[in-house]
């Protein structure tokens, strides 16, 4: 097993190579698709694995997670499992249903021949994952652990430092327990190594757990904070993406992308404000600088 850390444009990849198949758990964002490609061809090369990529699996379809998909396909012809809750929706490709339209991100299409349900057995590397339920940053996402030993791939259920934002509590008043159950679930498991979707694997579980609940408490203390935070977010990764954007351009994505109007009912602010606010809370975070009227991305 290899873990792939990537920047926080697109997920960590998980790349198996051992058994009778190579495995790339989650494949990262759009527009570094090539990167992904050259970065699993090159591990693979380095292992002496001379018949390619035989299979992805994604732990759900947010388009930092599964962005790669296509090129991957296009390069090894690999299989592509998903979450059994998304087979519908990528069927024919719905981005209503999907998250791409929503969160005003790509994604370029792709397929699927199989899917994942919650309680299903993986065998990865030659070692048996158990497939977990994990709802909270995305109704459909699962989770993957390995209870020989002790690891588990969370994706963005539990990071180092707190977790995916909560989407699902934006519309309706369920993302918040079903992060602390899947948060809860993760507590049950005898883990002692946790590859997240974003950040280095980590071995201190207990802690991360912590500070990962006293997040979501934070959040679910007052509306409003998770909404910003959303915005802040969604801000954030087209910052990575673009590098730069003018107050102007952040104005009209505000504008245009669904999740951040859906966002301004708690906040009621209009799309002008919501920007000023946005970009001066990432410009206080260290993770944006201002250039006159443009916002720069800081790391």
């Amino acid at each position: 097993m290899r873990v792939l850390e990537r920047g926080w444009l697109s997920s960590n990849c998980v790349l198996f190579l051992g058994g009778d198949e190579t495995v790339l758990v989650d494949s990262g964002y759009g527009s570094h698709a090539s990167q992904t490609v050259a970065l699993v061809t090159h591990a693979l090369a380095n292992a002496g694995v001379s018949g390619g990529l035989d299979r992805i699996v994604n732990t759900h379809l947010h388009s930092d997670h599964c962005g790669g998909n296509t090129a991957l396909h296009a390069r090894y012809a690999c299989r592509i499992e998903i979450p059994v809750g998304y087979a519908e929706a990528v069927r024919v490709w719905d981005d209503d249903a999907l998250s791409f339209a929503a969160t005003g991100q790509a994604c370029e299409r792709f397929g699927f021949d199989a899917t994942i349900a919650a309680g299903d057995t993986l065998t990865l590397g030659g070692l048996n994952w158990q497939a977990l339920a994990a709802p909270g940053h995305d109704d459909d996402s699962l989770i993957f652990y390995c209870a020989e030993e002790g690891i588990l791939i969370s994706a963005d259920a539990l990071w180092e430092n707190g977790s995916g934002a909560i989407f699902p509590e934006l519309d309706r008043p369920l993302g918040f327990p079903a992060a602390q159950a899947t948060l809860a679930l993760i507590a049950s498991l005898d883990t002692r190594l946790v590859i997240p979707g974003h950040g280095a694997p980590f071995t201190d579980v207990s802690s991360a757990l912590r500070r990962a609940f006293s997040r979501l408490a934070h959040l679910a203390a007052n509306p409003q904070r998770n909404a910003r935070h959303v915005v802040k977010v969604l801000l954030k990764f087209k910052l990575l993406e673009v590098r730069r954007m003018s107050l102007a351009d952040i104005e009209a994505m505000f504008r245009e992308v669904p999740i951040i109007e859906l966002a301004n009912r708690d906040l009621a602010l209009d799309a002008g404000e919501l920007a000023q606010h946005t970009a001066a809370d990432l410009v206080r975070a260290g993770v944006a600088r201002f250039e006159s009227d443009v916002l720069i991305d800081a790391g």
